[in-house]
């Protein structure tokens, strides 16, 4: 099947917007801080689309982890230690995964998904972080958003967990789609390498292998060359473990994701001194591990948990993030409070200067 055959298969559901209506929020600064790191406080769709009419166009990686559609609300968990080795433990509300239905939450993911299409570089992509639940409509989703040319890679996050009681097999991975936002133009990718197997370097030892190729144009035999080889190109499949219970990354709160997989991931799509976009922060894992590779970031999350977690790890590297919050003109607050849409002399009001990012070029 052809590429521009893909583009006539669509996902449908009830009441689906295909061009929602911009949010007239802006940005306003909260708190000085780094100018190569910007934490923003509120929605995430509002506040790309702030970002959009700032002029904030230059991302190189937009990583999205957004909710899984679990149906309940998610706790952080902090423990402290008190006196005679004592732990104690309290939870508070980390972020809220209840939906009225599925195409309530694919009509916002689908939303997003193209707020953060529109802050990319040309050279830019967007990797997007599910599970199996909905990966197959995420897809679908991104190809109607970007158009099916740029559809890139699909990465298999493998892991080990505690087995489940289930008559079905374990669910030991996660879905990372990768598009990139101009199929005309060289995406940043950085080649990484994989030890090789065992069964090569026994045959082969570490030195680079040279196809000799006969007079009919086929391969006949390898050779090895004198220069050692850096491996195996990484594949699509990652068997990365999750966060131990007892890890030093782990801040208790639910779905962080470990270090070592952002690390790749950002090491892949970006070069030192890009800009990594997290709409979905969280616990803030891209933002700190990003930071530490020498890149700029910008991280939005609405959760008070979220973004103390986010100071936290930040603090604890030596960065305190320059924040912005999400402000909405009275009228539209009001009726997204009340579920209504707002005034129609309020819902398209881009500016007509476009202001230079703080983050800069």
């Amino acid at each position: 099947m052809d590429a521009t055959d893909l583009g006539q298969i669509r996902l449908v559901w009830p009441g689906k917007n295909d061009g929602a209506e911009q949010s007239p929020a802006r940005l306003e600064l909260l708190r000085k801080g780094h100018p190569a790191c910007m934490l923003v406080h509120g929605d995430n769709l509002a506040a790309m689309r702030a970002l959009e009419r700032r002029g904030t166009g230059n991302v190189t990686l937009a990583y999205l982890d957004p909710p899984f559609f679990t149906g309940k609300e998610h706790l952080r968990v902090t423990r402290r230690r008190e006196g005679r080795g004592r732990i104690s433990r309290s939870t508070s509300l980390a972020f809220d995964d209840r939906w009225e239905s599925l195409p309530s939450y694919l009509q916002a993911l689908r939303d997003r998904i193209a707020a953060a299409r529109d802050l990319l570089a040309e050279n830019g992509s967007l990797v997007l972080h599910v599970d199996p639940k909905t990966s197959h409509y995420a897809k679908i989703i991104c190809d109607e958003v970007f158009g099916p040319r740029c559809y890139a890679s699909e990465i298999i996050w493998r892991y080990r967990r505690w087995p489940s009681k289930t008559k079905n097999f374990q669910r030991v991975h996660d879905v990372l789609l990768r598009f990139v936002k101009n199929p005309r133009v060289e995406p940043r990718f950085c080649q990484l390498y994989e030890p090789l197997a065992a069964s090569t370097v026994a045959t082969w030892g570490t030195q680079k292998q040279r196809a000799v190729v006969g007079s009919s144009g086929v391969r006949t035999h390898s050779s090895r060359t004198a220069d050692e080889s850096p491996g195996t190109p990484l594949g699509d499949v990652w068997e990365i473990g999750i966060i131990g219970p007892v890890a030093r990354e782990r801040t208790g709160y639910p779905t962080q994701k470990p270090e070592a997989l952002l690390e790749r991931l950002i090491s892949t799509c970006t070069s030192e001194g890009d800009l990594v976009l997290d709409p979905y922060a969280g616990s803030g894992t891209a933002l700190v591990v990003a930071s530490r590779l020498g890149r700029r970031v910008l991280g939005i999350d609405s959760s008070p948990a979220a973004l103390s977690v986010i100071r936290e790890r930040l603090g604890a590297i030596g960065i305190e993030a320059l924040e912005e919050g999400v402000c909405e003109r009275p009228a539209v607050a009001r009726a997204k409070r009340l579920g209504r849409k707002p005034p129609a002399r309020l819902r398209a009001a881009p500016s007509t200067q476009p202001v230079v990012s703080r983050l800069g070029s």
